[in-house]
């Protein structure tokens, strides 16, 4: 089990949980997670988790990393795309209409 620093569900696949599933930790993997690097995480180990994540149903998953100001974006069957100081993120299709600003991350 893994849990992301933020996550994202369709609501129709959370409106499908029991009411007892949805009030602890739900056994579903989000369809969005975000995960930012804290200053006691190695990038090496990162990677792994953000597959974990993949592999598990997520359609799409930010690893932020604050100290090189860089994002990694993965998605199911691509490889990681790194994005150098972005100003934003846009999150579609996934996530139509969404971008993450990164202005407060930073």
């Amino acid at each position: 089990m893994r849990s992301p620093d933020a996550a994202w569900i369709l609501s129709e696949r959370w409106n499908v949980l029991l009411s007892e599933q949805q009030a602890s930790f739900a056994a579903i993997a989000p369809d969005f997670v975000v995960e930012l690097r804290s200053s006691s995480d190695t990038l090496a180990g990162l990677p792994e988790k953000m597959a974990e994540y993949i592999d598990n149903g997520v359609r799409l998953g930010l690893l932020i990393d604050r100290k090189s100001r860089q994002v990694y974006v993965y998605r199911p069957n691509q490889a990681p795309k790194i994005l150098d100081h972005p100003e934003s993120i846009s999150c579609e299709p996934e996530m139509p209409l969404f971008a993450l600003k990164m202005a407060k991350v930073w």
